[in-house]
């Protein structure tokens, strides 16, 4: 672990200062849904579909001016836009429009039978993005003919920019951003979006730096209390819009068929207060805590106690905190836990059914131990053995079998938080589950069709990537899953986050890969485990202590590198 204490963080180069051009949030003022970015060497070009001003942003200061005021009612709801020399570009409803920048009158080119939702323009080429029909549709700029048309790459509504020969598309549902081959159409990888619901994006040259950024805009909405005089009591929950534009920053790596993108250093405090339930006495107790590990997103930079001292253990190869306690009363108080430094970042793997047909088999040591039941995963029952058959059908690429037993799962279950967590057969019966039991289908449908796997956790930092130097606490812990490709290495997966749909298209977004908030902890060993010389303990975790989990995002991480 790299020797760095708190004192020293002044020197982390994730505590930047606020006027890094790399690092900068833009937030316009008066701005509320800004849609399809472009640049004009200069400033930043954006619409705000609320008011349909066309705004030019100073990305150094922010400064928003409205280009069009006399015309912006002919832009409302407008969400694509790209700049061609002296003309702009934009989508509207079903209408793809152009208009001068000398008078903003725009100029129908074509309709389309669903609703356009953004665009692009390379030379004599026009690229136009469609949700409902799943397809960017291809047209020559000039006549308005139709040259052909690319699948969609995500489920969402989806925005466009080009370079050279890539096309860029960012997904609102999919929090994506990909990079796909101009000419054919093909995805050569994508990128997760630190941000939920972006909505365009551009490559701009800082003036700064002369560095070239990859800017997007974000549109949401956020809940906040709002002061209400005539109420008793003076509060109510509203709704307003929020929106932003920030850099995104990634580095793909082929050999390892991933990308990293942005994230932050977070400080994670997981802290035990003693409050026994019910009359106790144990003596000898050791109180077994798993730590966060370092993986190819996440680093972990430094581990101290908090309230007492522990030792540290490896379990499995995997390192556990051991707090020791000679006696354990009933009137006994105290905290107890640990405090860890640690850089995050979002993750997104990219691989094909065609890279996985040819693996090895699954090495012997793997099926003994990621095949069978161990977890309470009713392995054995029918009902979950015929949904195992009936979720992969005759599928054989195990990309594609993963996959299918995914949204299998989808397809049967929804949402639900439960005190307990039942069996498989017991949920998917039900249809409601919480993220464990999303998790224990998954892991009993997957083993049961071959597929090595395994849960992992524990905890999410709240996503506010903007709200830094504050206590940030979750709601809820949190489980998902990594699958095993023999020769490849195992790949995330998420429980439940991406069942957003009533049957579906699901998103991908977290099929193979994690945003940034997730914290990684020991794995293929249990989170916390109580343990005595002669394992006489009988009360529950939950008996004997209550736990407070506390996040601090202390700042934004600089570009991943190599």
């Amino acid at each position: 672990m790299l020797n760095l204490t708190m004192s020293s963080l002044s020197n982390h180069p994730a505590i930047a200062t606020p006027f890094d051009p790399l690092r900068r949030t833009i937030r316009p003022i008066g701005a509320y849904m800004l849609y399809g970015l472009a640049s004009d060497g200069a400033n930043l070009l954006a619409v705000d579909a609320l008011q349909g001003y066309i705004l030019r942003i100073n990305p150094g200061n922010q400064d928003a001016t409205v280009l069009n005021p006399q015309t912006h009612q002919e832009f409302t709801d407008a969400t694509g836009l790209a700049l061609q020399g002296d003309r702009l570009w934009f989508t509207r409803e079903q209408g793809v429009y152009w208009c001068h920048l000398t008078d903003f009158q725009p100029q129908l080119f074509v309709t389309l039978p669903y609703p356009a939702d953004g665009l692009t323009v390379w030379q004599s080429t026009l690229y136009v993005s469609c949700q409902k029909a799943g397809y960017i549709y291809i047209y020559e700029a000039a006549s308005g003919t139709l040259i052909t048309r690319f699948s969609n790459p995500g489920v969402g509504t989806e925005n466009l920019t080009v370079r050279d020969e890539e096309l860029w598309v960012c997904d609102r549902i999919e929090q994506t951003v990909y990079c796909m081959d101009r000419a054919t159409g093909d995805v050569q990888f994508s990128i997760l979006t630190p941000f939920a619901s972006p909505t365009g994006l551009t490559f701009h040259k800082d003036a700064q730096t002369g560095q070239e950024i990859l800017y997007v805009s974000y549109v949401q909405e956020e809940a906040y209390v709002r002061d209400q005089p005539n109420s008793d009591p003076p509060y109510e929950l509203a709704f307003r819009d929020r929106t932003f534009i920030h850099p995104l920053h990634f580095h793909y790596n082929p050999q390892k068929n991933c990308t990293l993108s942005n994230g932050y250093l977070v400080e994670m405090n997981y802290v035990e207060e003693l409050s026994p339930l019910d009359e106790i006495e144990i003596d000898n107790l050791e109180w077994r805590i798993a730590l966060p590990v370092n993986t190819p997103r996440q680093r972990v930079l430094q581990i101290e106690p908090v309230g007492m001292p522990f030792t540290e253990e490896l379990h499995e190869g995997q390192p556990i905190a051991v707090f020791k306690f000679d006696k354990l009363r009933s009137n006994q108080g105290g905290l107890f836990g640990w405090r860890a430094l640690l850089e995050l970042r979002c993750i997104k793997y990219f691989l094909t059914p065609r890279q996985v047909e040819n693996i090895p088999p699954l090495p012997v040591e793997f099926q003994s131990r990621y095949l069978v039941d161990n977890d309470d995963l009713a392995m054995d029952n029918p009902l979950i053995r015929a949904a195992a058959r009936e979720a992969i059908g005759t599928e054989t690429n195990l990309l594609r079998k993963i996959l299918k037993i995914r949204n299998y799962v989808y397809d049967r279950l929804s949402y639900g938080i439960k005190p307990h967590i039942d069996t498989p057969d017991v949920a998917l019966k039900r249809g409601v589950g919480s993220c464990g039991e999303y998790v224990g289908i998954l892991l009993a449908l997957a083993r049961l069709n071959g597929i090595a796997c395994r849960t992992v956790g524990r905890y999410k930092c709240p996503a506010f990537g903007d709200r830094q130097n504050m206590p940030l606490e979750p709601e809820f812990n949190h489980v998902w899953i990594e699958f095993y490709i023999p020769g490849l290495g195992w790949f995330p997966m998420e429980s439940n986050v991406d069942d957003v749909v009533d049957g579906g298209p699901y998103p991908t977004r977290f099929f193979m890969g994690l945003p940034w908030y997730h914290v990684e902890m020991s794995k293929d060993i249990r989170f916390e485990v109580l343990a005595t010389p002669d394992d006489a303990v009988t009360a529950s975790i939950g008996e004997l202590a209550l736990n407070h989990v506390r996040f601090y995002i202390l700042g934004e991480l600089p570009p991943p590198q190599d």
